[in-house]
Order: structure tokens, then sequence, then C-alpha cells
């Protein structure tokens, strides 16, 4: 058994097969052949490592050719291994005595090479465990052909483990087959942990190297509450995992007793609650959980889940299907959100070297203001089907808000020339994400007519943490009194001024702030669907003067870890049983 820490993104607990993905792709499941088949599958592996062979000699050749015969060693290595007799025969041995596949065969025997150099010192042991990676991978091409199958793809129940997934391989995860997922690299409040936590799977990000130590087929558990991977568990763990399943499935159905109550608090103040959304398809998640509308509709997803650029009529059906879900609900639509941690369909600067400080979010959409001015369209002519937001995000400063309100002004007008009809009192928001927005909010705050809190951004700038970068994952924490106090600020001028502030970040949907934030005086949240009911249920047991006095003593303390220690012990003396 083996325990590996990673950066819990997404919490729970899943206990699955391993769906095993390496930087290429490939899934290789433990597939057992029938004892007819033996012989074929033998011969399979025979013409892959042919295959295989004449591509790595054609290599050779040509780098012999080209840059001599010092560079070519390497493929001449490479083709030593693959032919070495010994691995053959191990490979032959696997699928005759124990019916393993040849992909599965490979697989196990080169991940055991490759950890035992990974095991010895020296750059030139990793050296030859890339090497051994280099000819699995080969290899499998061979083997598996237009049969790989990706992590969308999947027809089984597994955990997936990978190197990284996209943005847009997260969102086109089925949660149906997907029971978590765990990546060696990755960080907190990136896009792909958003995802996970909307899918409401248990997701570890930022695990380091561990996918040689692990095969497909093997029963891994996964641990989102600890940030936890066990590989290879024992009976005993798995045990009391399940148990731990229980106990979950159990509070679950308990939360389920909250769909239909409202958010107030014990002493009856109102907390409206709404939800979170990537796709069309989530708002009867949201509705079906107690949510009053939704908060956010990140519309960048709408670009991530195609191949190519939507275009305004596939703008305006995503549009008009959540309106038309919502039931007359409101509806915030944030304008696209692209870059950084995102992968567009448009190219971005070659010589991006800092994607989080560059061209992103609304900077991007002013960039390509004919894409932008088609969203804005969209969102226009589908506002004539329910009460619709716009909000813009990232804004940094009163010039930028005031081009991208210019841009919609010019669609109105396009619209208007054409006979188009959209609804011409549409309110227009922005998020709060950076700290010159916090500053500048008095004077943002006759420009705009709502204001929503993107906590995951806004913690990012405030303590100059890269929020998907696991080296510097401890430091990215709501808990910092620097962003209590800026939350504060942000909620004291908008109330100041009679503006609605909400707040839509990661921050918010994790139970352990509701208290802190409610006395600071946050009325409005927006949360992915599955926190809803944890967050209605800690809002209907407190009163806001307990919440006033906690959050008094949070903006005294000193640390992060101080302000988590007074928000944990708080929450479990309320609410014992709620995990945190």
């Amino acid at each position: 058994m083996q325990r590996l820490q990673g950066i819990a993104v997404s919490p729970g607990v899943a206990i699955a097969e391993a769906a095993v993905f390496g930087n290429e792709g490939f899934r290789i499941s433990r597939r057992f052949l029938s004892r007819e088949s033996v012989n074929t599958e033998i011969d399979r592996l025979d013409q892959a490592i042919a295959a295989a062979a004449k591509e790595l000699d054609t290599n050779r050749q040509r780098v012999a050719e080209q840059l001599g015969d010092d560079y070519a060693a390497i493929f001449s290595a490479h083709l030593q291994m693959l032919l070495d007799p010994k691995l053959h025969n191990e490979l032959e041995q696997m699928i005759r005595d124990r019916h393993y596949s040849p992909e599965y065969s490979v697989s196990r025997a080169m991940r055991r090479y490759a950890k035992v150099f990974l095991s010895l010192e020296g750059d030139t042991m990793a050296e030859r465990a890339n090497d051994i990676f280099d000819i699995e991978k080969r290899l499998l091409r061979h083997l598996l052909g237009e049969r790989r199958e990706g992590p969308t793809q999947l027809t089984s129940e597994v955990l997936i483990l990978a190197h990284n997934l996209t943005p847009s391989e997260t969102a086109n995860l089925n949660p149906d087959f997907v029971k978590g997922f765990v990546t060696e690299v990755g960080g907190p409040g990136s896009h792909t942990a958003i995802v996970a936590e909307a899918l409401n799977i248990p997701a570890v990000v930022g695990v380091g190297s561990f996918l040689t130590e692990v095969s497909g087929g093997e029963t891994v558990i996964v641990d989102g509450d600890n940030g936890l991977v066990i590989l290879q568990p024992d009976e005993e763990t798995i045990a009391r995992y399940r148990h731990e399943v229980d106990e979950q499935l159990s509070l679950a159905a308990k939360l389920e007793t909250f769909r239909d109550l409202p958010s107030d608090t014990k002493d009856g103040v109102h907390v409206t609650m709404l939800g979170n959304i990537e796709l069309p398809s989530e708002v009867k998640q949201c509705l079906d959980r107690g949510a009053e509308g939704i908060g956010l509709y990140r519309t960048e997803f709408l670009f991530l889940t195609r191949e190519v650029q939507p275009d305004e009529e596939d703008h305006y059906q995503a549009y008009h299907e959540v309106l038309q879900a919502t039931g007359g609900a409101p509806v915030v639509m944030r304008t696209l959100d692209l870059g950084a941690d995102k992968i567009p369909n448009f190219p971005l600067p070659d010589d991006e070297r800092n994607p989080f400080l560059g061209l992103r979010s609304t900077r991007l959409a002013l960039k390509h203001v004919d894409m932008f001015r088609t969203q804005l369209r969209a969102m226009l002519r589908a506002s004539v089907e329910g009460p619709m937001r716009i909000m813009f995000p990232l804004i940094t400063n009163l010039i930028e808000l005031r081009r991208a309100k210019m841009v919609l002004s010019d669609a109105m007008e396009d619209l208007d020339e054409e006979g188009i009809p959209f609804s011409r009192d549409i309110q227009v928001g922005m998020m709060v994400e950076v700290p010159s927005a916090v500053v500048m909010m008095d004077h943002f705050v006759e420009e705009v007519d709502f204001f929503s809190i993107g906590t995951n951004d806004l913690i990012q700038y405030a303590l100059a943490v890269d929020r998907s970068n696991k080296d510097v994952a401890s430091l990215y924490t709501g808990s910092d009194p620097s962003i209590l106090r800026l939350i504060k600020m942000a909620i004291d001028t908008a109330n100041q001024h009679d503006r609605p502030i909400s707040m839509c970040g990661q921050m918010c949907g994790n139970p352990i702030y509701t208290m802190v934030l409610l006395g600071l005086g946050l009325r409005t949240f927006s949360v992915v669907p599955a926190a809803i009911p944890e967050i209605k249920r800690v809002c209907r047991s407190v009163t806001i003067p307990q919440c006033e006095e906690l959050a008094a003593r949070a903006l005294s303390l000193e640390s992060a870890r101080d302000v988590r220690t007074a928000l944990r012990d708080e929450i479990i003396r309320i609410l014992p049983d709620q995990p945190v």
C-alpha cells in the first residue's frame, strides 16, 4: 500500500479501478484474454515490436546521415532495448501464463523497469527511465492504433490517473463513469479543479510523478477531503473508506431536506442562494438543489468543448437554453474569460511568459472585438427570454470597463438597426477579481449595476500566488487575513452605494467560510450545485451576530493558519458532522 499526498480540490471519497492516462492520453486497462486468443495476441505483439523496430531503425539512419553516429546512438540504444530477448520472453510469459493483453503486459513490464531506474540516483538513470517510457509509448501506439481511448470516451466506472487534464477534457468527463481523478501537476483554483467541483467528483491534483507506480485496473482510493491518493490499498483501508463513503451518502441524504427551504439565518435574515454553471445542462442540477437562479454562467466553456469557435447562433442557442431552463429565475452571464490555464481555439502570443498577467479575459475580448461583439449580440438576443444580466470578468480599471460597455452599446445599436428585439434595460455588472478593482470600487459604482467577487483570481493576485502551481499551493488560501479585508472593503463600498454584490468564487462554496462571509456582510452566494445544500444548512444554523463576532475575530488575526483554525473550530462547534 502506498499513500501519496497532493492538493485536495474537490471533496469526497471514491474507490474504483484505475484508468491510467500518460502524456499521450493512452488508457491501458487490465484486459484478460481467452485461452484461444493467446497465440493471436502474441503474434500481434511481435508485429508491434517489428513495426516499432523498423521505425527506430529508420530514425537512426536519418539522424546518422544528418548529424552523425553520436546523435544516432540514442535510437540504437532504444532499438537494442526493444529487441532484447529477455523483454520479449517476459512479455510473452505474461500473455501466456496470466492471459494479460499485450498492451497491459507492455505497460506493466516497462513501468517496472522505469521504476527501478527512477529509484537510482543520478541524471543518467533518469534518462534511462525516459528511454523506457519512449519505447513503451512507441509500442503502445502500434498496438492500439485507432483503438486508443481518451479520458472522455470511458464506458465503465473508473478513477482517472493522468499527468494532467485540460479544462476542456475535464468539462467533457462523464460523471456516470468518472468517479474521481488525480493528476501529477496542477494546483487549487485552476479551472480543471473548478470543473471537478462542478461535476461533484473527488479530485486531487499536484501529486507529483506517480504514474509509474500504478497500472490500469488496480484498485485506487481518492480522498478528496484530505488530498490523499492510496495505491494498492489493503482490505482494512478499503473497508474504512467504504464506511466513510456510506457516511457521506448519509449526510447527502440529510442535506436533501434543505432543497425547498429558504436560506434564512436563524434570526430571519434572508441569504440569496444562486448556482454556478459551465454548461446549460447544469441548470436543472442547481434548481433541483434549491437555487434561486444562476449567479454565474461561465460562457467560455462554449469555446472549450468544441473544435471550432462558436458562431452567433451557437452562442444564442446556449443562452436561450439556459434562460428557458431557469423558468424566469435570474441569470448572470459572464462574458468570455479565456486565456491563462484555459485553452482557446485561437492563438495567444507566442511570447506569453506570464499568462495570468497577460492577455486574458476582458483584455483578450477587447483584442478580438469581432468575437466579443458576436457573443454580446447573442446575449442580447437571448435577453428577451427572461431576466438576464451581463457581467464582465477581470476588470482592472475604468477605461477597460468603459471600452467593454462601448462594445455592448455597439451591439445594441446593430440589433436596433436590424430590427432584432432585445431587453433594453439589461443590467450590466463586473467581477471584482483584482486588488485594483477593490481599491477603485467607489468609482466603479457609478458605472455598473452590480458586482460579483471572484475569489479564485482575487486570492491569486492579492497573494501573488499562481493558483495552478503546486509548489506554492499552500500559500493559496482564502483564510489569509488580507483576503478577508479586501472582501470586507468590497462589500462595504457596494453597500454604501446601494449596489448589489455577490460572491461566485470557490471560497463561498466551502462551508468553512460561510459564517465569516455572512459576518463580513455578504448576502448573496453563488456556488456549484453540489454545495448549495451545505451552504444553506450552515446559513440556517447561525445568526448574523454570531457571524459578525467570528468575522471581527478573524480580521484581528495575523496568519491564514490562525484564521482557518478559528473558522474550522466554529463550524465544528455548530455542526459537528460537517466535513471541513
